[in-house]
């Protein structure tokens, strides 16, 4: 079951980098060419910020049947003296936390804008900080299409 679930966070990683790439390179767009807030705009927020839940609900089932995680928070102090063990429960996870929190936050306050250029500015904010901080977090040291 790990193993699946693994795989599958793996292949949702690239659905949620895609999705976010589209998401900032639309509001960066929008905002430098002036036009219009349109429903593609929120569209791709959308698909965004729904790639970035399903793969957070999917890391979350993977936190507790990790092997890495659980070898982590039954030794803290061993864990944090070695790389594989503290970075999934003390970097992955938290930063991915906030890379969610800062999608969410982009996209309601893009919605709540009243003039195109400051939900286009909003959305490139929050959907280019939480992309960011997503690549920041990957395991890029790890398969890149694990169980393919």
């Amino acid at each position: 079951m790990y193993g699946v679930l693994l795989a599958i966070h793996n292949l949702l990683r690239w659905l949620v980098l895609l999705a976010g790439v589209l998401a900032v390179v639309r509001a960066v767009v929008g905002l430098l060419a002036k036009r219009p807030w349109n429903q593609a705009d929120r569209r791709a927020g959308m698909f965004y910020t729904s790639a970035l839940d399903l793969q957070f609900l999917a890391g979350l089932v993977l936190t507790f049947t990790s092997p890495l995680v659980r070898a982590a928070l039954a030794n803290l102090s061993a864990a944090l003296s070695m790389n594989d063990l503290r970075f999934f429960p003390f970097e992955h996870i938290p930063f991915m936390l906030v890379a969610v929190v800062l999608a969410h936050v982009g996209s309601n306050l893009a919605r709540k804008a009243k003039e195109a250029s400051g939900q286009h500015r909003r959305a490139a904010l929050g959907y280019g900080l939480s992309l960011l901080l997503i690549l920041l977090a990957i395991p890029w040291w790890r398969p890149l299409l694990r169980g393919v």
